[in-house]
C-alpha cells in the first residue's frame, strides 16, 4: 500500500526552523511561562515541587473536569486527554474505522484525518465548502458523498484553513447526514474560542447527536502549542475504547503538561488566555487585509471569522508549492501552500503575530511577488 505523507506537517518540518518569518503557524504567538503564571507564586511553587512522574494516563482528573465544563452535558467520564489533537485524531480513527468503511470529510480542511484514512486503506470522499459563497457548506455535495459505507463524517469548525464558522443550519445538515446512515461525526474544534468577529464561542457538535467525538487542544485558542495537550470528548464507552489505543501510542501526556493545562483552563485564567488570542487575531487581521488590498488585485479572499489564518487565492501563474518554496528561499518567509489543503493557487497566511513582525514579513513577500507578476 502506498503511503501518503502528511504534506503540511512535512513542509513545516523542512522549513519552519530555517526561515526568519514562519507564517504557517495557525495559532497566535505562544505565551511565555512567566506570562501564563503571572503573579501566582503558589502555582509556581507547586510546579517546582512536583515530582516528574507519570500522571493519570487518561488525564489529570481536575484537567478532565475543566475540559468537561466546556461541553454541555459532559462529565469527566466523557473526556480523554491526549498528546495534542493529533494523537486524538489518530486513535479515534483506529478505534472507529473498520475495513470497508469510508470517511467523508470537509474540503478544504486540515488533512491529517484524510491521510490517516488513506494510509489505513479507507476510501476518502470530500464534500466541499463553496469559495464563491464565503466558504459556505455545499449541503447537496455533503449528502451526495454519504452512503451506507460512511463510518465517519469529519469536520473542522471553525475551519482550518478558511476560518469559516458553520451556521446552525449547516451543523444540523451534517447531523442529519450522519444520522441517516448511523455515522459518527468527528469534530475538530481546536479553534473554538479564537473568534474574530464575535464574543460568543463557536458551538460544539457535542450534545447535538449521540455519535459525536469532539476534539480540542491547548495549541490554537490558548497559545500553548508546546504543552502538546489535546483531548477527545464523546460517549463514555467509546472514550474507554479510545483510551485503550492511547495506551499503545503515547501512554500519557507529561506531568507538567497536565498541570499547566489544568491551570490554563481554570477560573479566571482561561478567559484571560482567550482574550489574549482574540487580541492578536483582531489586531493582526487588519494588518494583513490592508496589505492585501494594496496589491492591485493580486489576491481574492473571504475574511476569516475565527482562527489566526486566512485562505487566500492568488492570481499568478505558479503552483502553490512552488510559490511557497520560492518565498522560503528568496524572502525567508514561510506560508502554507494551497496544495497542502487540496486547492492549488491558494496560500494560507497566519496573522497572529505582532504588527512589526507582520509588516516585515509582508514587505518581503511583496518584493518576491513583484518578480513573478
Amino acid at each position: 500500500m502506498q503511503f501518503t505523507p502528511f504534506d503540511l506537517e512535512y513542509t513545516q518540518s523542512v522549513w519552519e526552523q530555517k526561515v526568519d518569518f514562519n507564517l504557517t503557524e495557525s495559532g497566535v504567538h505562544p505565551i511565555r511561562l512567566d506570562e501564563l503564571l503571572g503573579d501566582d507564586s503558589d502555582k509556581l511553587s507547586e510546579m517546582l515541587a512536583t515530582e516528574i512522574n507519570y500522571p493519570h494516563v487518561n488525564g489529570d482528573p481536575e484537567l478532565r473536569e475543566n475540559i468537561a465544563k466546556l461541553y454541555n452535558g459532559a462529565g469527566v467520564e466523557n473526556v480523554l486527554v491526549t498528546v495534542g489533537a493529533a494523537e486524538a485524531n489518530n486513535i479515534v480513527m483506529q478505534t472507529i474505522m473498520e475495513p470497508g468503511d469510508e470517511l467523508v470529510t470537509q474540503s478544504p480542511t486540515y488533512k491529517q484525518i484524510w491521510g490517516l484514512a488513506l494510509n489505513a486503506g479507507h476510501m476518502v470522499k470530500p464534500f466541499h465548502m463553496l469559495s464563491d459563497k464565503g466558504w459556505a457548506l455545499d449541503i447537496d455535495d455533503l449528502n451526495a458523498q454519504v452512503s451506507d459505507k460512511t463510518r465517519i463524517i469529519a469536520v473542522c469548525n471553525p475551519n482550518n484553513p478558511t476560518g469559516y464558522i458553520l451556521t446552525d443550519d449547516e451543523m444540523d445538515a451534517i447531523v442529519a447526514a450522519a444520522d441517516s446512515v448511523g455515522a459518527w461525526i468527528l469534530a475538530d474544534e481546536v479553534y473554538r474560542g479564537a473568534e474574530r468577529l464575535r464574543e460568543e464561542e463557536t458551538a460544539s457538535f457535542f450534545g447535538r447527536y449521540d455519535k459525536v467525538l469532539a476534539l480540542g487542544s491547548m495549541s490554537k485558542a490558548y497559545g500553548l502549542p508546546g504543552l502538546r495537550v489535546g483531548w477527545v470528548v464523546g460517549p463514555p464507552d467509546t472514550i474507554e475504547d479510545i483510551w485503550r489505543r492511547h495506551e499503545y501510542t503515547t501512554i500519557t501526556a507529561s506531568m507538567l503538561s497536565n498541570l499547566l493545562a489544568t491551570y490554563a483552563l481554570s477560573g479566571d485564567v482561561r478567559p484571560r488566555l482567550l482574550q489574549r488570542t482574540r487580541d492578536y487575531i483582531r489586531k493582526g487581521f487588519p494588518v494583513l487585509e490592508a496589505w492585501m488590498n494594496k496589491q492591485d488585485g493580486l489576491f481574492s479572499y473571504t475574511p476569516s471569522q475565527a482562527s489566526a489564518v486566512t485562505f487566500i487565492r492568488y492570481h499568478l501563474d505558479i503552483n502553490s508549492t512552488e510559490l511557497m518554496e520560492k518565498l522560503c528561499r528568496d524572502a525567508s518567509v514561510f506560508v502554507g501552500a494551497g496544495d497542502s489543503f487540496g486547492m492549488d493557487h491558494h496560500i494560507r497566511i497566519a496573522f497572529g503575530q505582532d504588527k512589526a513582525v507582520l509588516d516585515e514579513a509582508f514587505s518581503r513577500i511583496e518584493k518576491t511577488l513583484r518578480t513573478l507578476a
